[in-house]
């Protein structure tokens, strides 16, 4: 006769098998999300129009982001946007990722914008103070006005050196900006910072 065993069977429950998933969530981790959201919810009601509409969100949510971009009263505004974190709480887990991309997507392209305003005036400050640099903008980008360029370059450093208001640099910039734009829409990966050229 098979004497029964003094331990319990592994194949029953143990209480520390419980899914953690099934806890209750604590209050400070419901504040945490509940004000994650919030701020997710502020971030979209400050994009531009355009932005704002490519936002995947659901019908309810979309009107009272509206509703708070129409207010202009301070307390008004900050209500709605209480409201507006209470109903962004009825999305689910793929709504809020699907959101977030969006979100990401923008900033990405918000960041390549940068680096390419940076890239113009990298060029414009180079020309400025460096003759041979000329010849490396010209060279890599032969469709530019080279002696509309050059007139431009020696107005600004007769405005600097004068102290008037700097409108040739400006120009210079606007005139960077659409070569190196035309370039991008003929070889997007043309451009390369004055930066990496070698030193005259």
């Amino acid at each position: 006769m098979t004497r029964p065993s003094r331990f319990p069977s592994q194949a029953m429950d143990s209480p520390d098998d419980t899914d953690d998933q099934d806890l209750p969530k604590s209050k400070s981790q419901r504040k945490r999300e509940m004000t994650a959201l919030q701020d997710l919810g502020a971030e979209i009601e400050a994009l531009p129009k355009e932005k704002f509409k490519r936002v995947p969100l659901p019908e309810h949510v979309a009107e009272a982001l509206l509703e708070a971009r129409r207010i202009s009263n301070h307390e008004g505004k900050r209500r709605q946007m209480q409201y507006v974190g209470k109903v962004m709480r009825s999305l689910d887990e793929a709504e809020v990722a699907a959101i977030r991309r969006v979100l990401d997507t923008f900033k990405g392209a918000s960041r390549a914008e940068t680096a390419r305003l940076h890239l113009i005036e990298r060029w414009r400050d180079r020309l400025l103070a460096d003759d041979g640099a000329m010849t490396a903008f010209c060279t890599e980008h032969p469709d530019a006005d080279v002696q509309a360029l050059r007139t431009l370059v020696r107005n600004a450093r007769r405005e600097a050196q004068m102290q008037k208001p700097p409108r040739a640099s400006r120009e210079i910039f606007q005139m960077v900006k659409a070569v190196l734009d035309a370039a991008a829409g003929d070889t997007p990966t043309h451009d390369r910072s004055p930066d990496d050229d070698s030193e005259d």
